[in-house]
């Protein structure tokens, strides 16, 4: 199927019961700057553009269970973060409010738990 219109993803929008909040942390891992801040939504673009992050004020927000558990909420998406050095990013994400998931499935990744508990990796790039 062939469509006629151009199609662009801009943003990736994550649920959250205080937007202002998770959006903060999110600024200060990646070195983003807010774009638009309202009562229930926040857009942070990145200094070089790109798909930016919004964060939209969910009032029956539900946290996420890392790894999944049968008849828990789980993660719906996560993120991929790109490092070079996974200890000092690791070292950088928990300074700004993440917390190192219990578990971890490979030796070149670290999943981290935003201040909502949306699970995101840091990966090493090559």
């Amino acid at each position: 199927m062939t469509t006629t219109t151009r199609l662009a993803l801009t943003t990736v929008n994550l649920d959250t019961p205080d937007p202002a909040a998770l959006s903060r942390f999110y600024a200060c891992l990646l070195g983003w700057t807010v774009e638009v801040e309202e009562a229930d939504d926040v857009i942070l673009r990145a200094p070089e553009g790109g798909v930016g992050l919004s964060f939209q004020r969910e009032r029956a927000y539900v946290r996420p269970t890392w790894p999944a558990e049968a008849d828990r909420q789980q993660m719906m998406m996560h993120l991929e973060i790109g490092v070079e050095d996974l200890a000092a990013a690791l070292d950088h994400a928990l300074a700004c409010g993440a917390t190192l998931a219990e578990f971890q499935p490979q030796d070149d990744v670290r999943v981290c738990l935003d201040p909502d508990g949306h699970p995101f990796c840091l990966w090493l790039m090559d």
